[in-house]
């Protein structure tokens, strides 16, 4: 039996605690249908991360592998595939349902996978697949704005300055959208304004005064990426009649819908992995997404959003890194390199 390296956990504990992330070996899996094997050159470090970490009760028989952001080569492709070969260097976000890439070598279906950027090292690739995807179904497939023509349309981006907010900046001003986004501190603001967006306001402040200092009354869409019930009233109030409003952030409370009703305001949410949860007839599209995004990269209209690279990958480096994200205060993306 061959094995292979990986970062796993039996516990689900704070990550003070050294047993919330150990190193572990495991069998090297095989790939069969429309899977890939690949070999794991770098992975990117999300929230949702972190929250299937969130400490509990439950103890796992058998190791549970976390990661979901990779840049790898194919090793070996499953008897169905007809997108990739093997060597080819790919990046993407695999699946919730599956066992994650925190090891040398991962399974995952083809359809949900592209063609890595050319111009890129594998951890600036590893930065993008989960938060471009992300980004660009909130955007264009969630909110249905226009992927062109958007001159007299804005976008309100809570977050900003995390991993998604700094791909849907770029990516909603490749579409022509004025982008007011939020951020609370001199280091954040400056990350925003570098990734493009047109405007900044506070998330800590009351969002309606700060959106009529810059001359608007309201605004035609908003993009969620923090705490939805923490803006939850602001956005009632900011956003415009008959306009758009996605979060990724799920919440435990209630929310009331009713502030949206005289508006005829649309909520909807915005999960990367329902595709590949549900195994949705359009599942393929996140490889066309994908491989857009490597096109927008390579012509240098869109940037990376690495801000730090660890090296190993082990399970002290991943620890660090899931801290480094509890805390709150990351700007762009964490990515570890090479095991």
């Amino acid at each position: 039996m061959k094995t292979m390296k990986a970062v796993g956990l039996y516990r689900y504990l704070p990550v003070s605690n050294p047993e919330s992330l150990v190193d572990i070996e495991i069998e090297k899996p095989k790939p069969l249908g429309r899977d890939l094997l690949v070999r794991v050159m770098a992975i990117s470090v999300n929230p949702v991360d972190t929250k299937v970490r969130r400490p509990k009760e439950r103890v796992e028989a058998d190791p549970k592998i976390l990661g979901w952001d990779v840049a790898g080569i194919i090793e070996e492709t499953g008897p169905d595939c007809s997108l990739f070969k093997k060597g080819d260097h790919v990046f993407y976000a695999g699946s919730v349902t599956r066992q994650g890439a925190n090891s040398e070598y991962h399974l995952v279906d083809e359809r949900i996978v592209g063609h890595k950027p050319v111009t890129l090292s594998f951890p600036e690739a590893a930065a993008l697949p989960l938060t471009s995807l992300t980004a660009w179904e909130a955007i264009f497939d969630r909110l249905g704005i226009p992927i062109t023509g958007n001159e007299k349309t804005n976008l309100l981006i809570i977050g900003a300055a995390g991993g998604v907010g700094s791909i849907a900046i770029q990516l909603a001003k490749r579409a022509g959208i004025t982008v007011i986004g939020t951020a609370s501190r001199p280091e954040s603001m400056k990350w925003v304004k570098e990734r493009g967006a047109d405007h900044i306001i506070n998330h800590y402040e009351d969002f309606v005064p700060q959106l009529k200092q810059l001359g608007l009354d309201q605004v035609d869409y908003i993009l969620c990426l923090n705490k939805t019930e923490m803006h939850w009233e602001n956005m009632a109030q900011a956003i415009k009649p008959q306009g758009k409003i996605c979060s990724i952030y799920e919440t435990d409370e209630k929310l009331n819908l009713l502030p949206l009703f005289n508006k005829s305001v649309t909520f909807v949410w915005e999960l990367m992995f329902t595709r590949s949860m549900f195994g949705t007839p359009d599942m393929i599209k996140q490889h066309e997404i994908l491989n857009k995004i490597a096109e927008m990269i390579d012509s240098s209209i869109i940037d990376t959003t690495v801000n730090e690279v660890i090296s190993p990958i082990n399970a002290a480096n991943l620890r660090k890194a899931h801290a480094m994200l509890e805390e709150g205060k990351t700007i762009g993306k964490v990515v570890l390199e090479g095991f």
